[in-house]
């Protein structure tokens, strides 16, 4: 399981003296725990997975706004930590691949929102693991 990979590395990272690494991951726990909390059972890799693209998301904003050269490097340092423990998402030439099957309908939809959710569909269905704005991006160009 994915939280349990982020304990092992965690204390891994506090032997080795990674503080921004020890940092992030404890961040991370501790939102895992508050869901766990919350539902009184154990969190599984999609929840735990939505709570690292949660956290970078956060640091994607905090370093558009930030001036700090100091500060970006940290949270440079913890999206780099954060998004090694995701899985490898398609990119929008690979989703656009991966739509071959459904092309027709995604072309065929009355819009771009319609078409992205047959895009969604397919590609949750088929176990892809893809950003939404990927698939908007594919999409777009699909039906251009």
């Amino acid at each position: 399981m994915l939280k349990d990979v982020m304990k092992t590395r965690m204390l891994e990272a506090m032997k080795a003296k990674r503080t921004v690494e020890k940092d992030i991951l404890r961040v991370a726990l501790g939102e895992v725990q508050t869901i766990e909390s919350r539902s009184a059972k154990d969190a599984t890799d999609e929840e735990v997975g939505k709570i690292l693209r949660k956290l970078m998301k956060s640091n994607d904003e905090s370093l558009a706004a930030s001036e700090d050269a100091q500060k970006k490097a940290v949270l440079e340092e913890e999206n780099a930590v954060l998004s090694a423990l995701l899985p490898k998402t398609l990119s929008p030439e690979e989703i656009v691949t991966a739509l071959e099957p459904v092309k027709e309908a995604v072309l065929a939809a009355g819009n771009d929102g319609q078409a992205t959710g047959v895009a969604m569909k397919h590609l949750k269905g088929s176990g892809a693991v893809v950003e939404g704005k990927d698939v908007s991006a594919a999409v777009r160009s699909m039906r251009s």
